[in-house]
C-alpha cells in the first residue's frame, strides 16, 4: 500500500471508533506499531486533529471532515457504473480494489452527494452465459511485470494450437477480454480471447516491452489491419 493511501486509511479507520489502539491499527493496516506512531505524528503535524498518546490510544475529534471531493452528479454516477462493471467483470483483486474506491468516495463526499452515491441505479450484471475467466488476474499480472505467458488456444474454427506470447494489454469487449501481444508462433502481432485459451502458465523471465514498439505497435497493426481488410476487431476475437 502507497504510504498516502495508508494515511488516507488511517484517518478513515479513526473516523470511525471512538478510539483506537496502535495494535489495532497496526493490524487494519498491516504494518508495525512503529509505523502507526509515525504516521500520526505526521497527520498531526499536517493539521489533522487527533487526540491521544502511544500505550492509550488514538481519536479523531468530532465533526473533523477530509476535505470533500468536488463532483457532480453524472461524475458520481460515472464513477460508480465504471466500479460495478470492474467488480461484474474483472478478477478478484480488481474486485477488492472497485469496492475500496467507492469507500474512499463516500468517506470524503458532502452528505448531500453521498446520497447521489448510494442511490445511483446504474448496474454491470453478469449473465449465466458469461462469467469471467480464472486467469484474468495472471494475465494482469503478465502485463503489468512484463512477463511472457505461455497457454493452449483453441482459433474460431476449433483448430487447437499452442503459444507463446509477450503481453502487452487487455482488452475488454463488453462480454469477453482479450489478450495483445506479440505471438512467438506467428512472430506478429495478435489478439487471444482469454475465453478460448488453456493451461496458461506465467513465466518467470521478463521480455522488454519497448522492444517492438509495445502497445502503440500493437494498436497501430490493429488500426492498419481493421483499415486494410474491413475488420472492426483484431481477427480471432469473434
Amino acid at each position: 500500500m502507497r504510504r498516502a493511501d495508508r494515511l488516507f486509511q488511517l484517518v478513515h479507520l479513526l473516523r470511525g471508533r471512538r478510539l483506537s489502539t496502535a495494535q489495532w491499527l497496526a493490524d487494519e493496516l498491516g504494518v508495525s506499531t512503529r509505523t502507526v506512531y509515525r504516521d500520526i505524528a505526521d497527520l498531526v503535524r499536517s493539521g489533522v486533529p487527533i487526540r491521544g498518546e502511544a500505550g492509550v490510544g488514538y481519536a479523531l475529534e468530532h465533526g473533523y471532515e477530509l476535505p470533500p471531493l468536488t463532483f457532480n452528479h453524472a461524475e458520481i454516477e460515472a464513477l460508480v457504473l465504471g466500479a460495478r462493471m470492474v467488480e461484474a467483470w474483472g478478477d478478484r483483486e480488481l474486485r477488492d480494489a472497485a469496492r475500496a474506491v467507492l469507500a474512499k468516495v463516500d468517506a470524503v463526499l458532502p452528505a448531500t452527494l453521498r446520497e447521489t452515491l448510494a442511490a445511483t441505479a446504474l448496474f454491470a450484471p453478469t449473465t449465466g452465459r458469461w462469467s469471467v475467466p480464472d486467469h484474468l488476474g495472471d494475465l494482469r499480472r503478465a502485463v503489468t511485470e512484463s512477463r511472457p505467458v505461455c497457454f493452449g488456444y483453441l482459433k474460431p474454427d476449433g483448430t487447437p494450437s499452442e503459444r507463446r506470447v509477450d503481453p502487452v494489454g487487455l482488452h475488454f469487449w463488453g462480454r469477453t477480454w482479450s489478450l495483445a501481444g506479440w505471438c512467438h508462433l506467428r512472430r506478429d502481432w495478435r489478439g487471444f480471447r482469454i475465453d478460448r485459451m488453456s493451461d496458461v502458465a506465467v513465466l518467470e523471465e521478463t521480455f522488454d516491452p519497448t522492444e517492438r514498439g509495445g502497445l502503440d505497435a500493437y494498436l497501430e497493426h490493429v488500426r492498419n489491419e481493421s483499415v486494410e481488410e474491413g475488420y472492426a476487431m483484431p481477427r480471432g476475437l469473434g
